[in-house]
């Protein structure tokens, strides 16, 4: 399905808010940054790029053109014997669209959850003349722009995945350097598109209609497991779902204890896991079974399976993705033409040019891609 675009509204004066630049004196652009930073930079001007820092990489990949890259962190490089591997498993769009390219680049650095300060002298070397970080620290960004003399631009993410303002802020900021302002007011008019349509279809079901639905199994820099959940989940606010959890102290991606999941059990109707836990939750559940079939949807075969979002930070089409795939599996009788493989691929084409859904399904660590479970067949 095509997007017709929606213009993004012009900003006046020179208040500079983040993600959008005001001239200079000098005829260049003033951009905030995602902590806050004024930063000058040249538009449309860069051609030696590097991106250093968890989703940075990926955040340009859906905007620029890999000839712009410069240099790519180890992570990213599977051409490397030595490199962090915790995620070659699990499925990153970006990497799967071009790992061809970076194969073919020098190292910026390490990358990857354990490494989490920039690597001044591997940047050097890579002669940049723009760096795009991920690590969300003003000083520590400061100061690592004075040490390379050129613009270091800090972008980020936020907590709300795909729907994030941080988000669209930080592609925003993106399109300005790059001159890339048309590609990304196309990207961000599909975003909104895409929510408003799940919300509308979503919007008439009455409170008593909606089943209470557990999510568990979501990354966040670390193992996780049956426990792993969140209130107030984004994805489920997009889609008017019931979520079965509702009364912790905080939102956020957190770890519950058994006890707690035992008390909510008998009152999941359905249970969608992401895939990212699936190879913890398989031993948990041989352990133990009792646990698992006190939930009201193991009981009554409502358990399914959407994809991994996060890895080295959030794949955004995956989690747009699963916002349509979360809606359909509570709302399978409005979402009955809705054929997710398609739809997967209408997403990774707007995001990256190409349809991924079988490769990303072929990843080790996606367990066969979006499915309902037959959890005596799945998990045994």
């Amino acid at each position: 399905m095509k997007i017709k675009r929606i213009g993004l509204l012009p900003l006046l004066g020179l208040i500079c808010l983040a993600g959008c630049g005001a001239q200079t004196e000098r005829g260049d652009t003033l951009i905030v940054d995602a902590v806050g930073r004024e930063v000058s930079i040249k538009r449309g001007s860069y051609k030696k790029i590097v991106c250093i820092g968890a989703g940075a990489l990926r955040l340009f990949s859906y905007i620029g053109d890999v000839c712009l890259l410069a240099g790519v962190e180890d992570i990213d490089n599977e051409s490397l014997d030595s490199r962090p591997k915790m995620f070659d498993g699990v499925a990153r769009p970006y990497f799967i669209a071009n790992h061809e390219a970076y194969a073919n680049l020098p190292s910026c650095g390490v990358g990857g959850p354990n490494a989490q300060s920039a690597e001044a002298e591997k940047i050097l070397s890579c002669n940049p003349d723009l760096v795009l970080s991920e690590y969300e620290d003003a000083d520590k960004a400061s100061a690592l722009e004075q040490m390379l003399g050129v613009p270091v631009l800090t972008l980020g993410y936020g907590s709300k995945g795909i729907f994030d303002e941080k988000v669209k802020n930080s592609l925003t900021m993106i399109g300005k350097v790059l001159g890339k302002e048309e590609r990304v007011e196309h990207l961000i008019s599909y975003i909104e598109a895409q929510k408003e349509e799940i919300s509308a279809i979503t919007a008439g079901i009455k409170e008593e209609d909606k089943p209470n639905t557990y999510i568990c199994g979501l990354g966040n820099w670390g193992t996780t497991n049956q426990f792993m959940t969140a209130q107030n989940y984004e994805n489920f606010n997009v889609a008017h779902i019931k979520n079965a959890v509702s009364d912790l102290k905080t939102d956020g991606i957190q770890k519950i204890d058994a006890e707690k999941f035992a008390s909510l059990a008998p009152n999941m109707d359905k249970i969608i896991f992401d895939a990212a836990a699936i190879k913890n939750i398989k031993p948990s559940f041989v352990e133990n079974k009792e646990l698992f079939e006190s939930c009201k949807a193991w009981q009554n075969g409502e358990v399914y399976l959407e994809m991994a979002y996060n890895a080295y930070y959030t794949n955004l089409e995956i989690a747009l993705a699963n916002a349509w795939y979360c809606a359909k599996v509570v709302y399978p009788e409005l979402f009955q033409d809705l054929d997710i493989v398609s739809k997967t691929n209408e997403i990774t084409e707007e995001f990256l040019g190409a349809p991924l859904y079988e490769q990303i399904k072929a990843y080790p660590n996606s367990f066969g891609g979006y499915q309902k479970i037959d959890v005596e067949e799945f998990f045994r």
